[in-house]
């Protein structure tokens, strides 16, 4: 079988470190660990007191009881704390999908759980969110793109790379019909709380009982270098990841499950960080693009840091990106990472005089390459 690559993570690995402006980002600028204990109350010596030993593997107790806290009617027996949410994608995609099931995915997604039923050898069936839509998928389509007999389906949303958030429409349609037929749902909601608008996405979790939900640190919550997330599952299914996890990374480090502590104590007050630095630089982006005239065009974000514009010009994303990255040290994101050629994913999350000199030096090399 031929292995499907992780396209977006190679991109961004190879370069998000070397460039000198990395707008690929799709979450904010991060905490300092010192900003962190701040906010919390605590003083340094609690972190640098800790014994460096193995954590409890699947979070410990007072980890997992903050985490079920977000979801009503779940428990710390519901829960399991991964490195990242891209370990909790990868262990319950592990878990549910075996060569020929049918795999139903919301695109475009951030391709992980794409190539991840690519590659253990599902069948996979795209159910499109519709530009002309808003961003939102045909339901009228769902008989044909989530047929009986499918396994799984998986959603984001919060939408990467669209910044878009269902409607409650939309997603009773999909429940309806994914109950239905009986499959799985698999929820990656990891940008839930970075809304502009200040209102949380509601979770998933609850209606269905065949609902996964996966989430974490790292977006909304501007944390990404502790590399923790969570799985909020069933029991028994979380029985069968906590097996595979043992397989992979077995748990995250003490220090990152005391940070993770403190920061779920801290909730609101870091949300709040993480939505006045969207709606500060928002405006900023929107502002540059529009000095191009007809050359871009894109539906406002409403959560993360992230805009997707589509641009007028036969130019490849990818070529774009690739001399943008080489002439301007500058990271930007290929549409075609997410299926999506002659679009551009822009990170606005950085700090803001660092946006405006980057989205300075990038607008001669937009003018040079797609103003011709």
């Amino acid at each position: 079988m031929s292995f499907v690559p992780f396209e977006l993570e190679r991109w961004q690995s190879t370069w998000e470190n070397r460039v000198s402006y990395n707008l690929s980002e799709s979450g904010v600028h991060p905490l300092t660990i010192s900003e962190l204990l701040a906010m919390a109350g605590e003083e340094p010596d609690a972190l640098l007191s800790l014994r460096m030993v193995y954590s409890q593997s699947d979070g410990t107790e007072t980890l997992r009881r903050a985490i079920a806290a977000l979801y009503p009617g779940a428990g710390p027996e519901e829960i399991v704390v991964t490195v990242g949410s891209s370990e909790a994608n990868f262990v319950v995609c592990w878990t549910l999908i075996e060569r020929d099931d049918r795999v139903t995915i919301l695109t475009p997604t951030y391709r992980q759980t794409w190539g991840l039923a690519h590659n253990f050898g599902a069948r996979v069936t795209e159910l499109p969110l519709e530009y002309e839509l808003g961003w939102e998928p045909d339901t009228s389509r769902l008989e044909e793109t989530i047929p009986d007999g499918t396994k799984l389906v998986v959603l984001t949303n919060p939408n990467n790379p669209t910044g878009h958030v269902l409607s409650e429409a939309s997603r009773r349609a999909l429940l309806a019909r994914i109950q239905h037929v009986g499959a799985w749902l698999l929820a990656d909601e990891v940008y839930q709380g970075a809304e502009r608008n200040g209102h949380t996405t509601p979770s998933v979790w609850g209606p269905y009982d065949r609902t996964i939900v996966v989430n974490g640190l790292s977006k909304a919550y501007g944390l990404p270098g502790l590399r923790i997330g969570w799985i909020v599952g069933p029991r028994a299914f979380r029985d069968a990841v906590v097996a595979r996890h043992d397989y992979t990374v077995i748990g995250p480090s003490p220090v990152s499950d005391f940070l993770a502590i403190r920061a779920l104590a801290v909730r609101d007050q870091i949300l709040a960080r993480t939505r006045g630095i969207l709606n500060t630089n928002y405006p900023i982006l929107a502002a540059w693009l529009n000095k191009f005239g007809t050359l871009f065009d894109w539906r406002e974000p409403a959560c993360g840091a992230i805009c997707l514009a589509r641009y007028r010009h036969p130019l490849s994303a990818l070529d774009l990106v690739a001399r943008v990255r080489a002439g301007n040290n500058i990271l930007l994101v290929p549409g075609e990472h997410f299926g999506l050629p002659h679009h551009l994913r822009l990170g606005f999350g950085n700090e803001t005089s660092e946006l405006r000199r980057a989205l300075g030096d990038l607008e001669p090399a937009i003018s040079q390459h797609l103003m011709d």
